[in-house]
């Protein structure tokens, strides 16, 4: 939720981001209106509510007329109040709601306009050249013994499959490698759940623009969560942080509707609905969230060197980011067969926005709460696996691993199993 203070401030600010993102810049406006109507009932009836109180202390002492007199206004001032109280809290109601319409105020030099209007930042790497035709992930999946998509989508439906054999090794020693690096470079290790309540997805702002992406429980008042960023958010959730910054990163299965993504993706594991994830979560002073970001993104391309995979960052246009986020910085790898470079982390600065939503606060210099910053950034994803298979084929079907994954895989080469 953005700062109503920083609003009345400077309201060009937040209309510049709306023109940006290509959202409806009257909403301003309308949210000055409902402010100042709101605090104009809160006067009149703080006005109201004085005056009661100093009649009720005269009632006492008056005689005669007086007293009924007295009595006639605090009846009339009674009724007064109560209304005027009920104005005020109708007015906050309607300004939160559409508050909670609003998504967060864009950084500065973040790219104007929509998914295609992203900028590249640089590369990293050369896409491979071959001297043969190059195999698909599914395609040396089904070779390996590693991806059984048929069978998942026997059990399951589509978007769903199995990773079998070395395909399940080879996530877990992924994940595995993303969970050391995080842990050597000081973020405290998490296993969170993956159900939560309405208010940890609402805060975080998941509930909005993307619902129709989110699993929902009805019957237990429960959302299956599309990223452990829910959680890791909602962790510390109506608390007072007493140290900054506090890093978690937590492994997780992740699950996602995917709504509204039918025709895309529908080959093997690019877009499915259901994977696991090492996300990482940073919470900050806002102060610092800037340069955070900038770490979290050093080391999303740290875990990338260690897979030897080529890619390039793009800085996320705003029309593009979602509501929570002020700024993202995604990195893509080169995926062969698709002759394209393909999203494998996305790293988020959402300054204050969910903390205001979550209250999740910390003491200033002056001992003053005041909203943290969230950070998020994704340091491995099953995803990762097309990436690392298309770009690591031999002519034979068998798959090079890389230096960094050799450890926990016990083979250097993966083998076709047919």
């Amino acid at each position: 939720m953005i700062d109503l203070r920083a609003l009345r401030e400077d309201p060009e600010r937040l209309r510049a981001s709306q023109r940006a993102r290509g959202e409806d810049e009257a909403v301003v406006d309308r949210l000055l209106e409902l402010d100042e109507r709101r605090r104009a009932a809160l006067t009149r009836f703080e006005q109201l509510r004085s005056e009661q109180k100093s009649i009720g202390k005269s009632v006492s002492k008056a005689k005669g007329d007086e007293r009924e007199q007295l009595l006639a206004r605090a009846r009339d001032l009674a009724q007064q109040v109560k209304e005027s109280e009920s104005e005020a809290g109708r007015l906050q109601e309607e300004l939160t709601a559409t508050l909670r319409t609003v998504p967060n105020i864009i950084e500065e030099g973040t790219p104007p306009g929509g998914e295609q209007d992203f900028v590249v930042l640089e590369h990293v790497g050369e896409p491979r050249t071959f001297d043969f035709e190059p195999r698909d992930h599914l395609e040396l999946g089904e070779m390996l013994g590693a991806i059984d998509t048929e069978r998942g989508a026997k059990v399951s439906g589509a978007r769903f499959y199995y990773l079998t054999g070395i395909g399940a090794q080879l996530q877990l020693a992924l994940l595995n490698l993303a969970m050391e690096q995080a842990i050597d470079s000081g973020f405290t290790a998490m296993y969170p759940p993956v159900l939560v309540k309405p208010e940890a997805m609402e805060g975080t702002g998941f509930l909005g623009a993307h619902s129709a992406e989110v699993y929902q429980l009805p019957q237990d008042e429960l959302y299956l969560v599309g990223t452990s960023e829910v959680p890791l958010a909602a962790y510390h959730m109506n608390e007072i942080i007493d140290r900054l910054p506090r890093r978690y990163v937590g492994w997780s299965s992740c699950f996602r509707r995917e709504a509204g993504s039918y025709g895309k993706d529908t080959r093997g594991i690019i877009r499915v609905h259901q994977f696991d994830k090492v996300e990482m979560f940073s919470y900050c002073d806002p102060a610092d969230a800037h340069e955070e970001h900038l770490r979290l993104l050093a080391w999303e391309k740290e875990m990338l060197a260690k897979v030897e995979l080529p890619y390039r960052v793009i800085d996320v246009a705003a029309g593009d980011l979602g509501s929570s986020a002020a700024r993202k910085y995604d990195c893509e790898a080169w995926v062969p067969t698709q002759n394209a470079y393909r999203e494998l982390t996305s790293t988020s600065n959402c300054t204050d926005f969910q903390a205001r939503r979550l209250a999740v606060r910390f003491r200033d210099e002056g001992g003053r709460s005041q909203p943290v910053a969230t950070l998020n950034g994704t340091l491995a994803t099953t995803r990762w696996i097309v990436a690392i298979l298309e770009n690591h084929q031999q002519a034979d079907g068998s798959v090079r691993v890389p230096k960094a994954l050799q450890r926990y895989l016990g083979r250097e080469v993966i083998e076709p199993v047919r």
